[in-house]
């Protein structure tokens, strides 16, 4: 039995590490908190819930229902995902970190900031501790007032995440000016052309499917377009030899109904349906997630989501590196044959094994962190704020990781030391 103590020691401590290290629901944190019912149905609707709950370390800047107003009653959805995510950080701040900002202030990333769509450092918080209790927080471009503050702290979860009340949203400029276009305005085909995908913007055109994608967008449509050397890689199909009928659905399995976003693929453990799912064939879609790269597995081949073309609710395009091949169309590759049961006069022959090549796979490469602001010094900052800081709160993910790792490491040497005592007594 003595033996079986240094094994139970060390379930209990990777139990503990698990629990340490599990996922957040911001949704589920906020629920108990009528007073930001809205900004939660908001988080919501936008899809930003699923962002914030793949995150390893994140704060959370909650409006309450009369701050939201000001932004939900004149804005239209997209917008209103915008200004929120501006309200996201990605990094870890209670209220004692809020007072001990080194030199009183500093720079840090956003939600916003990772669309890549985001001019110059306006996806980056100023934050500023204003003595006497209060904490400023306002745009990072340059001449910007700090015009949100800190109200009080609602929840923690050292050092996963942290939600804490502010007065107003963040006004960068031309965030609520420069309204996106409605997702019904876009022009599908133009946005597919303009992101190297002419190849994959044809087909839908010739074949008639646009109209069905078209149709699709007001209630939600999400479009992984192949690009076009995808149509060019070994393994790829000729298109010529498929009827009609099997290039729409080729085509159709290329999106799926409803507004799926990256941080909602991240968060996502069924199997997705797409247009081309129906009672004959499922065509559905699984996904896996390395970090911030997520990757579609058809069954047949997988592909790496490349580049966002479009996020505007309730309409995302995505670029993937190869072309989705459907079991339903295209099949497993066959498993080799068995070999015969040998002979008692004769040498067994190796059966002939049956292959069939496999698309190419496009590598994983990491993504790309968010661009560092420019040295400019935001309004209501310091001149010298300090750099290191900003740069250290770019990197959210990484950090918690880093936490992670730490305590992983405390937690094995406690158990080796735990192991060893019971072995040498």
């Amino acid at each position: 039995m003595g033996a079986l103590h240094p094994i139970l020691v060390l379930t209990l401590t990777m139990t503990a590490l698990a629990a340490t290290i599990s996922a957040h629901n911001i949704t589920q944190m906020l629920s108990g908190y009528p007073e930001y019912s809205e900004f939660n149905s908001y988080l919501t609707q936008t899809k930003l819930a699923d962002d914030i709950n793949s995150r390893v370390t994140i704060t959370v800047l909650a409006l309450n229902n009369g701050a939201m107003s000001a932004i939900t009653s004149n804005h239209p959805l997209s917008v209103i995902k915008n200004a929120l995510s501006l309200l996201v950080l990605l990094d870890y701040y209670d209220p004692p970190k809020l007072h001990q900002i080194s030199k009183g202030t500093t720079l840090t990333t956003t939600l916003y900031q990772t669309t890549g769509k985001v001019p110059g450092n306006l996806g980056f918080v100023n934050i500023t501790d204003l003595q006497g209790g209060k904490v400023g927080f306002g745009s990072a471009a340059s001449g910007s007032k700090l015009d949100s503050s800190y109200t009080k702290s609602v929840k923690q979860i050292p050092y996963n995440i942290s939600v804490l009340e502010v007065s107003s949203f963040i006004n960068a400029p031309g965030l609520l000016t420069a309204a996106a276009p409605s997702a019904s305005d876009v022009n599908i085909t133009a946005a597919l052309e303009k992101a190297g995908c002419k190849t994959f913007a044809s087909l839908l055109v010739a074949n008639g499917v646009i109209k069905t994608y078209e149709s699709a967008v007001e209630k939600g449509l999400t479009i992984f377009a192949p690009n076009d050397e995808a149509f060019k890689a070994p393994g790829v199909p000729d298109l010529s030899k498929l009827t009609n009928a099997e290039i729409v659905s080729l085509l159709l399995y290329h999106a799926r109904a409803g507004y799926t976003p990256i941080g909602t693929l991240k968060t996502t453990k069924d199997a997705l349906p797409t247009l081309a799912t129906n009672g004959a064939g499922k065509y559905d879609l699984t996904v896996t997630t390395a970090g911030d790269s997520v990757t579609l597995h058809t069954g047949v081949d997988s592909s790496r989501i490349a580049d966002t073309v479009l996020d505007s609710t309730p309409l995302a395009i995505f670029t993937v590196d190869n072309v989705l091949l459907p079991t339903e169309l295209f099949g497993k590759s066959p498993s080799p044959a068995p070999a015969p049961a040998p002979s008692p006069t004769t040498s067994p022959s190796p059966a002939p094994v049956a292959s069939s090549p496999g698309p190419a796979k496009a590598p994983s490469p990491k993504a790309a962190s968010p661009p560092a602001p420019p040295a400019d010094t935001p309004g209501g900052a310091p001149a010298d704020a300090p750099t290191h800081v900003a740069q250290s709160s770019t990197s959210n993910n990484a950090a918690g990781h880093v936490k992670c790792s730490a305590l992983l490491a405390v937690l094995v040497t406690i158990s080796s030391t735990v192991i060893s005592s019971f072995v040498l007594s």
